[in-house]
């Protein structure tokens, strides 16, 4: 059987942001005992990680490149912090405030792929796209996020940043590195 590489796409914030939000992922390594967020640079997914074929990344590649997207550049809005509250395994993130832009641009992204890759599967919360930038997760227990979210969501956090592209990230068995930047309109 043919080896199957892992991708995903997302925007990216700028590097002051990057520095910002890795400090925090850092913070709740330190205090939380939540250290795999730190394996992931900061983003905001817009595509869930998923397989292709390695001999089908350049058809992933042209199709990104020449994606025919209507969304043009806007701004994104960070604004304290959000949770998602599983018993099993809770989340805390970064908050995006939600936009029609933001959410635009998702959706006319999951369209484009599945209809020029429809064995890629698209997730359930793909449909119901609710934007975050992920600071603990995975090795967040469910006590030590009891404590982390007493804290964080009392925070302030605020910043904004222009989105002007979405970046296509592939996975070495290691870490993510981007492959490919698809700008949008000005």
């Amino acid at each position: 059987m043919d080896f199957q590489n892992l991708y995903f796409i997302a925007l990216i914030p700028p590097q002051t942001i990057c520095e910002e939000v890795t400090a925090i992922k850092t913070d709740f390594a330190n205090h939380y005992n939540s250290k795999k967020a730190l394996k992931a640079m900061p983003h905001i997914t817009l595509k869930a990680p998923f397989k292709l074929y390695e001999e089908d990344q350049e058809k992933l590649l042209d199709w990104f490149r020449s994606l025919a997207l209507a969304s043009q550049n806007f701004t994104v809005n960070l604004n304290g912090f959000g949770c998602f509250d599983n018993s099993k395994a809770p989340v805390i993130y970064v908050k995006p405030e939600v936009s029609q832009e933001l959410l635009s641009l998702q959706k006319e992204l999951i369209k484009s792929i599945t209809l020029h890759f429809p064995e890629i599967s698209t997730h359930y919360h793909e449909n119901d796209f609710s934007p975050h930038m992920t600071v603990a997760y995975r090795d967040l227990s469910h006590e030590e996020f009891t404590k982390a979210w007493q804290v964080y969501q009392k925070k302030e956090y605020k910043r904004s940043f222009e989105v002007n592209g979405l970046y296509l990230l592939k996975h070495d068995t290691k870490q993510w590195n981007i492959i490919s930047e698809h700008f949008l309109q000005e």
